[in-house]
């Protein structure tokens, strides 16, 4: 028995060193299977860490969970496998989500891990002992604690591993019954008892969702946008306390486009027009949207042509104002609520004009397009128009308009993929302007606004791809100004961050954008509130000898491998029947140290 330990121990060591230094080098991309039961990954400090909330370590981790392929095995059948194989060869092409081990395996786990991180088991004769990172364990809750993570960590001076700490997360609920909840002054006294400690610090923090709290009411849209605030603070009076307005806040935004409710929804779908064109014109497939009126894109345009050739003809060309209104009609079928934040441009050009008409009809199909240009050309060929058009454009159409100041323009040929590009190239142009007005004139970032969003050096596929980043930014902007009134110095910074973002990366509607912000900007829209999470640090000590107890509520499972409909812990339970109060998770996380030395 004791041999079979001490290779079981040094199989472990050599095992998790082999990982390690893999990891070292790339984090692997799949698990790894230890005996028949066991996945190991590792994750890396720059991935979220599925303890964050009750670890604040930074560095590697190893994260142990049940293999899904064995899962009628007994978990402490002997080992049968001959050497460590990649567990991804042996699951499922889907995957459920993550599964725990029981904590009977757990702890057994947790002890090997231990044993080949002290020094003083010399005679498991481990050649060279390296200090791992820190193990965390899933639990199935199946003990009395209900314990759903155990964690490992290892101690250090310098190269030498001085001790372990312990770590054991709990959880019950969900429930509404308040007397379930810790007393706090009860949770500080335990925690010196524990740890011989004769002071201890606390931190609070918590965690609520604003847009929620500011939404539309009576109003049922699915979306994945989301705006919470994570406070945190010094020194807890009480349990599930208001955080004090000297706290730290960050704004967590995270914004979907294309909700229907938002005050620029018409030019998501503005957008999406273009978008379609974008993909026509790589792919050879357009497709075009069902005519909404009866008048069509051809007459509306042939329409605006006559009343140009009209103003040439006989009244002054410049006193466009009408004009001007009528386009503001034609593009701007925007929420009046948002008239002060994005206001239609009165500069519209006449390609941009014509962009709208067509877009507004609803160009149908490929034909009517190209209908639609011939009118325009031979408009342009004839001299029976002089439009206006604004300098720095690059498309094809104004060329041509330049090109007809001088009375004579080049033949273009009206087939194939150019009717398709030179829309598109129009639309861009009038959409790019769109949102430099916005985040130049209206949020006052001229400095700041550079030629990547709206630069032509690149093709049009990327000039797209550019665009609909500026949109997403747009969305973040008026969901701040409209659900919590921001003001420009909110917007300000803000639009700094996504920028920079978005200067470096692709487009990414799931990005959560960060926001330092003082309390008292958003605290009308979470004092009356729940909580999402709420919880409290209780802490003594420094540096490693630093322990801490963690209490928490939670309106969401804790964690993601224990949810109420795959085990028997989480039980719906409500106070005299009422549904009415909120019902929270309860965790606790503990700590406990032993030295080696």
């Amino acid at each position: 028995g004791i041999q079979k330990k001490k290779a079981l121990c040094t199989m472990t060591f050599s095992f998790s060193f082999r990982i390690y230094e893999e990891g070292r080098e790339n984090i692997p991309e799949h698990p790894y299977l230890f005996e028949t039961d066991v996945e190991i990954c590792l994750i890396g400090g720059s991935c979220k860490s599925p303890i964050e909330r009750f670890w604040n370590g930074n560095n590697m981790i190893y994260i142990l969970q049940k293999a899904r392929h064995n899962e009628e095995s007994d978990p402490m059948e002997e080992s049968k496998t001959e050497d460590a194989i990649y567990a991804s060869e042996l699951l499922p092409k889907e995957s459920s989500g993550p599964v725990a081990l029981s904590v009977r395996r757990a702890k057994q786990l947790i002890s090997l891990f231990t044993m080949v991180q002290n020094p003083n088991m010399t005679h498991l004769k481990i050649n060279e002992l390296v200090v791992l990172p820190p193990l965390w364990i899933r639990c199935d809750g199946s003990d009395p604690e209900h314990t759903c993570w155990l964690g490992a960590e290892p101690l250090k001076a310098g190269n030498k591993i001085t001790g372990i700490n312990f770590y054991m997360v709990t959880c019950d609920g969900p429930t509404a019954d308040k007397t379930c909840f810790a007393n706090l002054e009860e949770l500080k006294m335990a925690h010196k008892m524990k740890h011989h400690s004769s002071v201890v610090m606390t931190k609070g923090f918590a965690q609520y969702e604003l847009i929620r709290a500011a939404a539309i009411e009576d109003t049922i849209v699915e979306s994945e946008s989301n705006i919470y605030v994570d406070i945190t603070w010094n020194t807890v009076d009480k349990i599930l306390e208001t955080p004090p307005l000297i706290s730290a806040a960050t704004l967590n935004i995270t914004v979907e486009s294309g909700d229907p409710r938002s005050p620029v929804y018409q030019l998501y779908r503005e957008l999406q027009f273009l978008l379609a064109l974008a993909e026509g014109l790589k792919t050879g497939v357009t497709e075009w949207p069902e005519p909404l009126e009866s008048e069509s894109a051809v007459e509306l345009v042939q329409e605006f042509l006559t009343d140009l050739k009209k103003k040439l003809d006989g009244y002054c060309v410049s006193g466009s104002s009408n004009e001007t209104e009528k386009i503001k009609c034609d593009t701007a079928a925007v929420d009046s609520s948002i008239k002060s934040i994005f206001g239609e441009r009165g500069d519209l050009d006449f390609a941009e004009q014509l962009w709208c008409k067509m877009r507004s009809k609803c160009v149908s199909s490929y034909q009517e397009l190209i209908e639609c240009f011939t009118l325009v050309i031979k408009s342009l060929e004839h001299g029976e128009i002089q439009p206006w058009i604004h300098q720095g454009s690059s498309s094809l159409l104004s060329k041509l308009i330049q090109q007809s100041y001088h009375g004579k323009i080049e033949v273009v040929s009206l087939s194939g993929i150019t009717p398709i590009q030179m829309l598109l190239e129009i639309g861009l142009d009038k959409m790019k302007k769109d949102y430099v007005s916005f985040f130049i004139v209206k949020s006052g970032n001229c400095l700041l606004f550079q030629d990547y969003f709206i630069s032509t050096s690149v093709d049009l596929h990327e000039q797209v791809h550019r665009v609909q980043k500026l949109h997403h930014m747009l969305e973040i902007m008026v969901s701040c100004t409209v659900l919590l009134q921001f003001k420009h110095e909110n917007l300000f910074p803000l639009t700094q961050i996504c920028m920079k973002y978005y200067k470096e990366n692709p487009l990414n509607e799931k990005r959560v954008f960060q926001l330092p912000i003082r309390p008292a900007l958003v605290k009308k829209f979470y004092q009356n509130d729940h909580p999402e999470i709420w919880k409290v640090d209780i802490s003594s000590g420094h540096g490693q000898k630093e322990v801490k107890t963690t209490w928490q509520v939670s309106s969401n499972p804790p964690v993601e491998h224990m949810t109420s409909n795959n085990t028997g812990l989480f039980s719906d339970s409500t106070v005299n029947g009422s549904s009415e109060e909120r019902m929270y998770f309860i965790t606790m996380a503990k700590c406990s140290q032993v030295h080696f030395t």
